[in-house]
């Protein structure tokens, strides 16, 4: 057994310092296979991956995303991949105690060849669980985290597992032979934001359990991700950094449901955005009242 670990990087280097050691530290290391896609990184990033002699570094030309990051280093593994393999999404503004791969795969064949997802503390907060799993209802195209639906003693101490609808790619291990079957990254489609959902949504359809397991932990600085919060309205609605991009919000919502979804997913999306602002208006209209 090999677990390939694809890393996709843009700079912030001293993460990427941080995740390889973590790696380096894990109780199965001789197994795994580090493979970083540096996207054009500015910062130093292309010299230290050159000095390190475990980790494989795949160059992009700066327009890959994280998608298309992903996609080139399936490129790179499934030619060398087995059935007994895995690959493992990660992010590099993560890190992770030292049984955290061993602990994604004994979960994935406990639950029959299950694609496994990880819980995120996040540094310095109290309880420092702030996202299990992604809920989807594609009906409503509402996406909500499982930690919304916890009472706070369950927050503190959660189960063992957890059952999702979506999985993101911030440490989610796959058996390699899932994407022989069914297919790779879209990013010509979904380059960035909902590209890892829409690839376990696909797994999913075909009966693959989609598990997360609360032993497997991937801490994170207090901000991760990408924050749109100081985005305008305009980069924030069309901005591909922006997870609420509206155009790759329809395009993931077209590929996910059923038929009879995928065509009328234009018309919903504009139903519920516009009742969903409409309410925002009214509760802030209230609000605004109770204050005079």
């Amino acid at each position: 057994m090999i677990v390939y670990v694809l890393i996709p990087v843009f700079n912030r280097l001293e993460h990427t310092k941080r995740v390889v050691a973590s790696l380096r530290a894990q109780s199965i290391a001789a197994k795994l296979r580090i493979i970083v896609v540096n996207d054009s990184s500015t910062d130093g990033t292309a010299e230290y991956l050159q000095s390190q002699g475990d980790v494989v570094e795949i160059r992009g030309d700066g327009n890959l995303w994280w998608g298309g990051a992903i996609e080139e280093g399936l490129k790179h593994v499934l030619p060398s991949c087995q059935a007994e393999d895995y690959i493992l999404f990660l992010n590099n503004d993560t890190w992770f105690g030292d049984h955290y791969i061993e602990t994604l795969v004994r979960t994935s064949k406990e639950n029959g060849d299950a694609a496994v997802g990880s819980v995120i503390h996040e540094e310095g907060r109290d309880p420092p669980l702030v996202s299990i799993g992604a809920k989807v209802n594609i009906n409503r195209l509402a996406v909500w985290d499982v930690l919304s639906e916890l009472n706070e003693t369950e927050k503190r101490s959660p189960n063992s597992q957890y059952r999702v609808d979506a999985l993101s790619g911030r440490g989610t291990l796959y058996p390699a032979p899932l994407f022989r079957k069914y297919g790779g990254m879209r990013p010509s489609l979904l380059p960035h934001y909902m590209a890892d959902y829409e690839i376990a949504m696909r797994f999913a359809r075909a009966g693959v359990p989609l598990v997360v397991s609360s032993k497997a932990i991937v801490y994170s600085p207090p901000v991760y991700g990408n924050d749109a919060s100081s985005l305008s309205w305009r980069k924030r609605l069309f901005g591909r950094r922006s997870a609420h991009n509206v155009f790759q919000r329809l395009i993931f919502y077209s590929l996910v449901g059923s038929p009879v979804q995928r065509i009328t997913a234009p018309i919903r999306m504009a139903y519920f955005s516009c009742s969903r602002a409409f309410s925002t208006w009214r509760s802030l209209a209230k609000r605004k009242e109770g204050t005079i």
